[in-house]
């Protein structure tokens, strides 16, 4: 699993987005399913982020501070760029994220990956041209507004999930 700080260059909004792998960031980003929760755009791209390293053990406090006064602040925030400082995730966030994991792990087993078939097949099996089955896969949110619509019964998953034809 890993967190992109990503943000909407129309509205200039940050959020954060949980992704399988850089792959899988960059699959949902040319399928445009990656939004801007607050307006909705698709134009999203990666924020700059800083990696969270840890002084090493044989420096001193003192020589990190004095090299970290001496950077200008303003000289290095770029406006098209923001960034922001990582945090550790607590522990409890990540144990909640483990289980969910494993929840949605354990609901896929029994479902058939359909990939971009997804709307068709969904309509297929409410219609009942098809036998009622568990199936997942992609939709556009045009698409996921017409199922509603027509009553489909859809649900988004909780994580990302990584094609069976790209898992190693």
């Amino acid at each position: 699993m890993i967190v992109f700080d990503l943000i909407c260059r129309e509205g200039g909004h940050q959020f954060e987005g949980w992704f399988g792998s850089s792959r899988d960031y960059e699959e949902q980003q040319l399928a445009g399913l990656i939004d801007c929760p607050t307006c909705g755009s698709k134009t999203i791209e990666k924020a700059a982020m800083a990696p969270n390293v840890g002084i090493k053990t044989n420096q001193r406090s003192s020589d990190t501070m004095s090299s970290v006064q001496q950077t200008n602040v303003s000289d290095a925030v770029d406006d098209t760029h923001p960034m922001r400082n990582a945090v550790e995730v607590p522990s409890e966030y990540k144990e909640l994220m483990g289980k969910i994991a494993k929840a949605q792990a354990k609901m896929l087993e029994q479902s058939k990956w359909v990939g971009t078939e997804f709307p068709e097949q969904a309509r297929a099996i409410h219609y009942g041209e098809k036998n009622a089955t568990p199936i997942h896969g992609t939709a556009s949110k045009d698409d996921v507004a017409e199922l509603q619509e027509e009553g489909v019964e859809i649900m988004p998953l909780p994580l990302p999930v990584t094609p069976p034809k790209s898992q190693n």
